[in-house]
This record gives structure tokens, sequence and C-alpha cells, in this order.
């Protein structure tokens, strides 16, 4: 078998972990970004919601029309686990098929070029991983499945209950990964607050704040999807003692209506919301991203309105909006009242709007601040800037800054390191600095 390797990686960050397992145990291919000249290509895809599920299929296909004769075509993730029958009848162009459970094997199934379907879902321990896109920042997945009955989410239905990875499997990665050179780690999952509690622990976040603080070389760590029924004012005590952990909150509430979020089948009302987001928003340097449904069965005008100015007022600083995406086997899919898809898309591109003001608020208000800063490279815009993000950001999602000047013009400002800097101005929705690089 010749060896060039096309990866395409869909949908999430967890998604990304895995391609990244994908990748590690096919080092000894070497990468290339043209599909046409590739032995192998492996799509990583995302079955969600019917958008992503047509980005999926797109990708595909559009990869199949691309490559040469003797290659071999992968399709692997969620879409395939969750339509494994429909896509291996209605897709022959695909050479291999797998689902969720077999990124450690894809090795094997490339040599014996078999399809296969584990009966459970992979749950990284120990793989080695080729982490991609920064040479100081790594995902590190948590656990895999989900143990809410949100009633839109389709999640648990092909990736079944929680499945908790232990604390020594997650402390090792990190040290394999420190070794490496990285220093910043965002922790994700679908459910990351309900972290250890299929192990019977119930703070198993905080036990992992605990752990992470004692590995050396960690300056920076986020955690991304608190679900609000299983975050607790502790654990939010805990992040914001942690000296460690950022006041970062990746807590995507979804709605804030009472009678929605009982429709929703969220397991926690607007009290509970607020409660939590009031806590975090006392917290110093505290950062609030958060995700709203709009559309979802049942919701009224009066409901979105109350969303809407929600979002407006609450003092977000970031916010993501999706429009609902009617799923078999969710419990949504069968509820009546349907909203029609004009009125959703009508109500979405309200929200952007306010997302764009909220977005804007937030970058304002770093105006004169001093701040760690990260430089990750050149930027796009011109060949005398530098494109860094703040530290506390998550990467790629919250936002760049422009680095555009320096208080010591003969020092050079090193890729991938941490410097002070001060938020000068707006440009858009992108921020600029001067950094000192004498620190």
């Amino acid at each position: 078998m010749s060896n060039k390797l096309h990866v395409v990686s869909l949908g999430c960050n967890k998604n990304l972990v895995d391609t990244e397992v994908m990748m590690g145990r096919l080092k000894s291919f070497s990468l290339t970004n043209d599909a046409t000249e590739a032995d192998v290509i492996i799509v990583n895809t995302c079955g969600f919601i019917d958008a992503a599920k047509e980005e999926s299929v797109n990708t595909i296909l559009n990869l199949h029309d691309q490559r040469k004769d003797d290659s071999i075509l992968v399709v692997a993730g969620c879409l395939s686990e969750r339509y494994r029958e429909e896509l291996a009848e209605e897709m022959p162009e695909v050479d291999i098929f797998t689902g969720v459970g077999d990124y450690e094997r894809i090795d094997e199934l490339l040599a014996n070029k078999e399809s296969r379907f584990s009966d459970e879902v992979y749950l990284i321990d120990g793989a080695e991983r080729v982490v991609t896109g920064s040479n100081y920042h790594a995902y590190i997945k948590l656990s895999e499945g989900c143990n809410q009955v949100c009633s839109f989410c389709a999640i648990p239905s092909f990736k079944g209950k929680l499945n908790s990875r232990s604390l020594d499997s997650v402390a090792k990665e990190v040290e394999s990964l420190v070794k490496q050179g990285y220093y910043d780690f965002s922790f994700i999952s679908q459910d990351s607050s309900s972290y250890l509690r299929d192990k019977d622990i119930k703070d198993g976040l905080s036990l992992l704040i605990q752990r992470i603080e004692l590995i050396e070389g960690v300056k920076s760590a986020r955690i991304l999807y608190l679900y609000p029924s299983t975050t607790t004012i502790k654990l939010l005590e805990n992040i914001g003692t942690s000296e460690i952990f950022h006041n970062y909150f990746d807590m995507p509430i979804q709605h804030i209506n009472d009678d929605m979020l009982k429709i929703m089948k969220r397991g926690f009302g607007k009290s509970k919301t607020l409660e939590l987001l009031e806590y975090m928003r006392k917290l110093p340097n505290s950062f609030i991203r958060t995700s709203f449904i709009v559309g979802h069965p049942g919701e009224t005008e009066e409901m979105f309105e109350e969303m809407k100015e929600f979002a407006r007022d609450f003092g977000f600083d970031r916010i993501n909006i999706f429009e609902y995406s009617d799923e078999e086997t969710t419990s949504a899919y069968d509820m009546s009242e349907k909203i029609d898809e004009d009125t959703i898309h009508n109500r979405a591109e309200i929200l952007e709007e306010i997302q764009a003001e909220v977005l804007q608020r937030s970058l304002e208000a770093e105006i004169g601040k001093e701040v760690d800063i990260v430089i990750d490279g050149e930027s796009e815009e011109h060949e005398f800037l530098l494109s860094a993000k703040e530290l506390i950001w998550a990467p790629e999602i919250d936002g760049e800054v422009y680095v555009n000047d320096r208080t010591d013009d003969e020092a050079e400002l090193l890729f991938g390191k941490i410097y002070k800097a001060k938020i000068t101005s707006i440009v858009g929705d992108i921020l600029t600095a001067t950094v000192d690089n004498k620190v």
C-alpha cells in the first residue's frame, strides 16, 4: 500500500480528537492536503443535525469525485454509526465504513480493507495522537455518551450512556502532551459536568481540577460543555479558585423560558440557570459562552421574545445559535406543534443580530485591559500583523487579536508563547494589541 493520507474531520472538537487518534495510528503515512494524490482518504463525519449530515454527505461525494482510481475512501464517525445500513446501501463509492468505536483500529481496517462497527463507543485510553492546529494547545476528551434526555438530541441513540475515562487516564494523556510542549488544554465531552457520575463520583470535575493542577507544565486550562442540571455552585467555586483553570464557562442553556425548558426535557428551570450564570458573572475575569435553539416544537412567540431579551441583556460574551432540526430517534420528532421553517429561520436571523451586538459589547469591554495573549502566527490580513488570541479564549471559536505593536521592536515574538499585552482598539470584530515582549 502506498502511503499518502488525506484526512477531513467534520463537526465538533470531540470528533477532532478521534481524528487525531486515527492519525496517530497512521504515522507511517505522509499527510497531504491534496485529495487527488492521496492513497487513503478518511472522512470523520458528523451526524448531529441535518446541516451537519448534509455537509458530511457532500464532503464524501466531492472527495470521491477527486480521488484517484486506486485510492481507498474511508468514512468514519457519527454519521456512519447512526446510518450504517443506509449509507452502505446508498454510497457504494465508499470502500470502508466504520463508526465511533474503532478509531484506534483504523490501521487494521485499512490493511484488511474491512468495514467494522464495534458494539462500544471508543474511549481514548493511552492512544498516541497527532495533535493538529497548534503547537501549544490540545483538546482532552473526558467521556463519551450522555445520560441526559434532551428532547432534541439524538446523540444518546448512537453513542449510548455516559462512559467516563478514569482520572488517571486523563492525567497521563495530559502529562504526555506536556512533555511534547503543550501547555494549554480544553477538556471536552457531551456533558462535561457529569464526568465520573457513571462511576458514582458526584463531583468528578472538581477532582479533575485538583489532579491537573499537580501536573507541572500545565499553564492554562478550560472546561467546555457544562450542563446546568449537573453543574453546582461548588464546582464553579473550585474553578474560580484554581490557578490553572480559567473562569471560562461554556454552558449551552438552549432556552430561558421555564415551559420550553420542560418541553425540551432539560432537567432544570430558569431559576437554576440564573443562579449559575449570575455566580459565573461575579467571578473575576469571567468569560461566558452559551447556545440557544430557536424553533423547537411548542415554542410560542412569547417564549421566543423572552429568550431574545435574555440573550440581549444578560451580558454573555459569546452566543451560538442553532435552528431546531427535526431528528428521528428524538422525542421532539414525534411532538406536535411543529414550527414552520420560515418562522424558525426568521427567529434565528433576529437572534443573529443580537449575537453580533453581544459580541461587539464584549470585545469593546476589552479595550484598555492588560491581558495574556498567545501568538498563533502571521495574520492573513497583513504581513506586518501577527495573529493571536487571549489566553482565556478557546481556540478558533472566540476570536482573534491582531498584534500591531510591541514595546521592544528588536525582540522577536515567538509563536506559541504567552505574552502580556494591552488591548488598544477594535477593527470590525477583531481586537488589536500592543505586546510587552520584555515579559
